[in-house]
């Protein structure tokens, strides 16, 4: 199973657009220990031909760009697209609106719940994913899903969805139906990516707001992890002068300290684990902070544009 990731950063990316944070500026003075990443997406598939993203990032567009086996090939014909369908894990519009980029009548098949599908529906915007082309196919929780190519074949490869703690997406917050903002089980899945060839299975979660222990034992014993990275600290963007809001109350779980990933993640047996999903605050984005060499020392890898991963 060959695996790319497509953006690594969080919503906004990295540098976002309006943040004058250390960390952007470096980014942006091109400095070799600030790397820039796009949003937060991947791409899973068999063959190294046939493709599925995950997630569907606004910088859908530059991330074909800079991954040519995800755009049409010499031989092809001169309408096509190796991308066979898009599977969402939430309805964040750093995961929904580069649907939009894929319009123009392209045969590929829409995997999310019904709760993001109804939310895509009820935004007309949308309606330029043609339904003659653009097949929307619900997924159900704890159930796996095969994900088939456009000609109807079975790709080999199937997910199983599930619900993680999280919120509903920022946009679609209520605060007339309480402390959760009117969030469901449906708003915030994680997805177990199967291989059924060689029977290879990793964790795509790149949003969880804790870790209960029947998530602990749901991820052992696994061969790879891309976990949430978004903040190190649940205060970073308070403290730096750059938001309001925790982590916690994002619906994102920090890196660091007691009931941060890498503490509760720590005795699990997981071969690999990536943060992927990071806020352009994170110093762990710096290839030379001391949290980037805590993170690599409790074995945790830092995702970037066009990583690589084979199972």
């Amino acid at each position: 199973m060959y695996i790319r990731v497509l953006g690594a950063a969080a919503g906004g990316g990295y540098p976002q657009w309006n943040c004058n944070h250390p960390n952007s500026r470096k980014a942006r003075d091109k400095d070799p220990n600030a790397i820039a990443r796009t949003q937060s997406s991947i791409a899973v598939s068999i063959d190294g031909k046939c493709w599925f993203i995950f997630n569907a990032s606004p910088d859908l567009r530059q991330q074909l760009w800079n991954n040519p086996a995800l755009m049409p090939q010499p031989t092809d014909p001169l309408r096509y697209s190796p991308i066979m369908g898009v599977c969402l894990t939430n309805a964040d519009v750093d995961h929904t609106a580069g649907l939009l980029n894929l319009r123009e009548s392209q045969h590929f098949n829409l995997y999310a719940t019904k709760r993001v599908l109804n939310v895509i529906e009820k935004n007309s915007i949308f309606n330029v994913l043609n339904p003659k082309f653009v097949v929307r196919k619900p997924i159900k929780l704890d159930t796996a899903q095969p994900l088939i190519y456009t000609d109807g074949k079975d790709s080999g490869i199937s997910i199983l969805p599930f619900a993680v703690p999280g919120k509903v997406a920022l946009w679609l917050e209520d605060e007339s139906k309480g402390a959760d903002f009117g969030s469901v089980e449906e708003d915030t899945i994680a997805i177990e990516v199967r291989d059924s060839k060689n029977k290879a299975k990793f964790f795509y979660i790149p949003g969880c707001a804790s870790m209960p222990e029947w998530l602990k034992k749901r991820i052992n014993n696994s061969d790879l992890i891309l976990f949430d990275g978004t903040l190190w600290t649940d205060d970073e963007m308070i403290r730096d002068k750059v938001g309001i809001k925790t982590g916690n109350r994002m619906g994102h779980m920090s890196m660091s300290g007691k009931n941060g990933s890498i503490e509760l993640l720590k005795e699990l047996n997981i071969k690999r684990k990536i943060f992927i999903h990071i806020n352009t605050t994170n110093p762990a984005l710096l290839e030379n902070s001391n949290e980037r060499k805590l993170a690599n020392d409790s074995g945790w890898e830092i995702a970037y544009d066009n990583m690589e991963i084979i199972l």
